[in-house]
Parts: structure tokens; C-alpha cells; sequence
């Protein structure tokens, strides 16, 4: 049976203006600690769990500023074709990083096709992030002490 597109699947929220400002709206006046109620349409009154209240938080920092949300649990695994599509790379360099180990894979059981958890491709992007301002960082130092080539 042939695997369903992971990624496409995954609900996506975009936010427009009235979700930025809502969400905007929720962090102004709760706290971290804080204690939310879900209203259900009996008008009883549901307490969130401390998880739901932190992801819901987090939700609502990023709709916000205007990202666009995926959902996705950590544990997923992804296929090489949807880890390079999640990072904006080619799939064969996808694979050669594979090969390399620099993303961790694991082999299917009897099989040559690999999978990469969500997890492990979440840390190499913020690897890579990091090595990019880095960089940055070092570009503006140079520039900004005027120094000849």
C-alpha cells in the first residue's frame, strides 16, 4: 500500500489578521502558569491539561507573528523525498546526508528504504540555522572593521 503524503496530510493553519490579533489577545492575558477552561457547546467547562495549555500557548505565539502552523507529532518519521520537501533540499542531497550520518535513518525492516524521524530533522535544521548566523555574524564583524583584501 503506498504511503500517503505525511506533510500534505498534517493540518496546516493559516492565520489572517483576526487570528493574529486573537492570538495576540490570549498571550497578553495569560501567563505560562496560568489555567485555561475549554467552553463546550453543553456550557459545561472543560480544565486543559498543562500540555494542552503550553502547546496552545505556543500555537498562538507563532499565529501571532503570521506563520503559517503544521501539526505534527515528534515521533514521525519521515521518507527522504519528505525530509528534503520539509527542508527545501534536493532529495539526493537529502540521501547523501543520510549516507553520511549527518541525519540520522533507519532502514525499514527487509527493506532499502530508510526513514528519518521528525525529531532528527528538526535538530539538523536547527544545526544548520545556527551554523548560517553564524556565518552572518561574521560577515558583518568583517565588514564593519573595514578591513582591506
Amino acid at each position: 500500500m503506498a504511503r500517503a503524503g505525511l506533510l500534505s496530510d498534517a493540518p496546516r493553519i493559516e492565520p489572517d489578521a483576526d487570528d493574529r490579533a486573537a492570538a495576540r489577545e490570549l498571550l497578553q492575558g495569560v501567563g505560562e502558569e496560568s489555567r485555561l477552561t475549554l467552553k463546550l457547546p453543553d456550557g459545561s467547562e472543560f480544565a486543559l491539561p498543562d500540555a494542552l495549555v503550553k502547546a496552545l500557548l505556543a500555537l498562538a505565539g507563532e499565529i501571532s507573528v503570521g506563520h503559517a502552523v503544521r501539526l505534527l507529532p515528534s515521533e514521525t518519521t519521515l521518507t527522504p523525498a519528505e525530509t528534503a520537501k520539509m527542508l527545501g533540499l534536493s532529495r539526493p542531497f537529502i540521501v547523501r546526508l543520510l549516507d553520511e550520518g549527518t541525519i540520522p535513518s533507519k532502514h525499514l525492516p527487509g527493506s532499502r528504504h530508510r526513514v528519518v524521524r521528525l525529531e532528527d530533522v528538526l535538530e539538523f535544521q536547527a544545526k544548520r540555522e545556527r551554523r548560517r548566523e553564524g556565518r552572518r555574524k561574521i560577515v558583518d564583524a568583517v565588514e564593519s572593521a573595514d578591513l582591506p583584501y
